[in-house]
């Protein structure tokens, strides 16, 4: 059975930091891309960071400030978030992609995080 599981989330105030980790089971971790997505309230989800594993890609809004890792001998990937903003409040959502069929991919279930004073 696949599961992605979040953790790490929390409130933080502006500036602060907060670390994600996402612990996967059920499939084959090294190959999948696995990512960070969010989503705002009224917004649309959209994908925050990814890594391949030999690379990593950012959104515009995160460079600089976050930074995606992953574990491959643990199954977990992890978001180290600094400099954090108001506006990087969200539900942040692992994901899991297979690398050659880009169809194939599992959610986690979301974990919250707000920056807030």
């Amino acid at each position: 059975q696949v599961q992605l599981v979040e953790s790490g989330g929390g409130s933080v105030q502006p500036g602060g930091s907060l670390g994600l980790s996402c612990t996967t089971s059920g499939f084959i971790f090294s190959s999948y891309v696995m990512s960070w997505y969010r989503q705002a309230p009224g917004k649309e989800r959209e994908l925050v960071a990814a890594s391949t594993g030999d690379t990593s890609n950012y959104a515009d809004s995160v460079k600089g400030r976050f930074t995606i890792s992953r574990d491959n001998a643990k199954n977990t990937m992890y978001l180290e978030m600094n400099s954090l903003k108001p506006n990087d409040t969200a539900v942040y959502y692992c994901n899991a992609k297979w690398r050659w069929n880009p169809r194939l991919y599992y959610w986690g279930q979301g974990i919250q995080v707000t920056v807030s004073l």
